[in-house]
């Protein structure tokens, strides 16, 4: 097995609207789509289309969502064994809101993924010995993380932690553990504290987490493109120029590419670089895994 997912699933609702509406406004939206979606699965998909052999250990809600995602992940090739019923709680669900500028607006409601537990990992623990990487989300309770990283160090399985969504109470001193901490601006801004309205304010705040002992920082900026800190280096990628249609998703998209991509020769910087297009190719078209692209589809957009 290439790598392991420990994360969360949701069921995407989405809808599409020309303007988003104010407070106590109603307003007719032009149309609406449900997905599956949830950072962890976003993120297993990702790499699994393009080749990877991924595993992902996850909770499902006790309701009729529950087979359709397993089903989904299945469909992508993506061993399911460890995703497992939470009894009496419902599927996480994301109801998400895409503009007429491809911009949107996400609420999640973390539902089974709380009840993802670090005895789930020690039941998945024969297989996750055999995972090349691991990649960690924040929708799931912050201990489960930390037990993962510790799952980690002990086996020497390098670890992706995607500080997601981004919570002040993350011990730093754990993600100083993985081997890559990867936010985006926004995650950056609420970790530190500081503005990252402009490269030059996104890298002071990288340094401030460099400072505490990160290995390896790795910032996506949208349509900024992505930046690598490590120690005193920066290294840049720039962002491939499409017509987007739907961010959802992106920021996973670019993850389980350079999972895929980092196991397969472990070069950072061509996995960096194949991840921004990635994730570029993913926001041409709506949704989260449905816009990602298997691998020759992929490589006809790099063709292009």
């Amino acid at each position: 097995m290439d790598i392991a997912v420990i994360g969360s699933n949701m069921v995407d609702l989405i809808t599409y609207t020309n303007t988003m509406p104010k407070a106590g406004e109603t307003l007719e939206a032009p149309d609406f789509a449900i997905g599956c979606g949830g950072k962890g699965a976003n993120q297993a998909v990702a790499a699994a289309k393009l080749g990877a052999s991924v595993m992902m250990v996850s909770k499902v809600g006790e309701d009729l969502f529950a087979d359709n995602t397993v089903r989904n992940l299945q469909a992508f090739g993506v061993d399911t064994q460890h995703v497992t019923v939470a009894p009496g709680v419902s599927s996480g669900v994301a109801p998400i809101f895409v503009d007429d500028q491809s911009q949107n607006r996400i609420l999640i409601v973390k539902g089974a993924n709380n009840q993802l537990l670090p005895a789930d990992i020690d039941a998945a623990a024969a297989q996750l010995k055999q995972c090349q990487l691991i990649i960690l989300q924040l929708e799931i309770p912050l201990p489960t993380v930390y037990h993962a990283i510790d799952f980690a160090s002990q086996h020497g399985i390098t670890v992706i932690l995607n500080p997601a969504p981004a919570v002040a109470e993350l011990d730093i001193d754990y993600a100083c553990r993985c081997d890559f901490f990867m936010p985006n601006e926004t995650e950056l801004e609420i970790l530190t504290g500081l503005p990252v309205a402009s490269e030059e304010e996104v890298l002071r705040a990288g340094q401030t987490l460099l400072s505490r002992g990160l290995k390896n920082l790795i910032i996506t900026l949208g349509s900024r493109g992505s930046v690598w800190m490590q120690g005193d280096s920066v290294h840049r990628v720039s962002p491939t120029a499409v017509q987007a249609v739907d961010t959802s998703g992106a920021g996973d998209a670019f993850i389980g590419c350079f999972a895929h991509y980092l196991v397969q020769n472990g070069d950072i910087r061509q996995a960096m670089q194949l991840a921004s297009a990635f994730a570029a190719c993913s926001v041409t078209g709506r949704g989260t895994q449905r816009s990602y692209p298997d691998a020759i589809t992929f490589q006809r957009f790099l063709n292009a």
